[in-house]
């Protein structure tokens, strides 16, 4: 009997430390609202990435004046994270680059320019030149956020949102969420409430619209501190407007993409065949499934608006018939406000795909609206198209952020 007893007790004594065991590795797994898991995608030495600047400096001269602030090496991970797309929760991704010496630092975000091709983006892609460089910026002392945007990396199962304000600015804050809440999954790094912005091409217009969303509609959540747009078609009814009322455009894809995206998002309520002319109608749904580039898609559409685009929709853009065309990128537009933050505007005078009066009118109405002229300020590149611009834009719209943090 004594011999039963201790045996059930051996067993009960087992019962329960099991049981707490589980229950203890069950808790010390975070539960998170955003996050969902990162993986190390690479890691660079300071050494390393002034040795590249250095080089790249000889391409881009401007490049030489960012290396006094390179102060760390950088490592830099895949993320994935939950945010809300049409109504449906979907996992995104983007690239966190970090700090490789423990500290509390703000948080730069970059949007980068129109994309197509998923194995382009930057979590399918960290090692591309161009990412690189921007994965860099956190050797200057910040946590660099790069968002894939939806559609791309882990959400490439869908199409991408493009130039839709409000699938675009909840992903990228999604973002910043999920990196606030695990920090510890990024070994050494706080963050600071700080946020620098900065973006070019549809990547400015996206950082005009987050700025907006940040300082109007979440200013107890985030700190908005500066902000940086290059070549953003700020106002879209604009944009379009001119790319349908020309004869020609050089790239089409753009024209393309923001058909295909507004309908399928339900946002232009007219079927393609009322907007572009066969066989282009037909075949605009094959074309931007995430494995084709712009310039394949633009060799599938053409230049000559007339050709590509209906006659109807383009002599008759004001009827009711095109309301929700109209409507919906008046809705996506970013209506000009009165900021506090300080914000740069950059674009090219010579810009073919996006005109410099995107720009030139946007500032103009900002002033309008109450913004002071030292608040926001513009600067316009002579000489300059839309690809050659993104440097200078880059550099000059860092310094300009670097020179906000290091005096507040």
């Amino acid at each position: 009997m004594l011999q039963k007893r201790y045996i059930l007790r051996y067993f009960v004594i087992l019962f329960i430390s099991a049981f707490i065991f589980t229950t203890c590795r069950k808790d010390d797994v975070p539960e998170y609202e955003h996050f969902v898991r990162n993986t190390l995608a690479s890691s660079y030495s300071e050494s390393y990435i002034d040795a590249l600047l250095s080089y790249a400096g000889q391409s881009y001269p401007e490049i030489a004046g960012l290396q006094q602030h390179v102060t760390t090496g950088v490592n830099v991970y895949k993320v994935v994270y939950r945010t809300m797309v049409g109504g449906k929760r979907i996992e995104a991704s983007g690239l966190v680059s970090i700090p490789d010496v423990p500290g509390e630092y703000p948080v730069l975000s970059f949007q980068n320019g129109t994309n197509t091709l998923n194995a382009a983006c930057p979590s399918e892609d960290p090692g591309n030149y161009m990412y690189q460089l921007v994965e860099y910026i956190a050797s200057m002392g910040f946590v660099v956020v790069i968002p894939d945007y939806p559609g791309f990396g882990s959400s490439s199962d869908i199409p991408h949102p493009y130039l839709l304000s409000e699938p675009t600015v909840n992903s990228i804050t999604d973002m910043f969420r999920a990196v606030n809440e695990a920090t510890d999954e990024f070994p050494g790094v706080q963050l600071k409430n700080e946020y620098y912005l900065i973006g070019y091409s549809q990547g400015g217009w996206a950082t005009m619209s987050l700025h907006k969303y940040l300082e109007t509609e979440a200013p107890d959540e985030f700190t908005l501190a500066g902000t940086v747009c290059g070549a953003g078609p700020y106002d879209l009814y604009h944009i379009l407007t001119g790319m349908v009322s020309s004869e020609s455009y050089p790239v089409p894809a753009y024209l393309g993409y923001i058909i295909y995206a507004y309908t399928f998002y339900d946002y232009i309520k007219n079927p393609v065949n009322d907007l572009l002319n066969e066989p282009y109608a037909s075949r605009l749904s094959t074309l931007y499934d995430g494995n084709h580039t712009a310039d394949q898609i633009n060799s599938q559409l053409s230049t000559s608006i007339p050709e590509l685009v209906k006659e109807d929709f383009r002599t008759n853009y004001s009827d009711a018939k095109y309301s929700s065309v109209r409507n919906s990128l008046v809705t996506n537009s970013i209506e000009p406000y009165n900021t506090q933050i300080p914000l740069l505007l950059v674009h090219g005078d010579a810009d073919t795909q996006v005109p410099v009066s995107s720009t030139n009118l946007f500032y103009d109405k900002m002033i309008l609206a109450g913004t002071s002229s030292s608040v926001c300020t513009k600067t316009i590149i002579p000489g300059l198209d839309h690809g050659d611009a993104i440097m200078p834009c880059m550099t000059r719209g860092l310094e300009f952020l670097i020179d906000i943090r290091d005096n507040k």
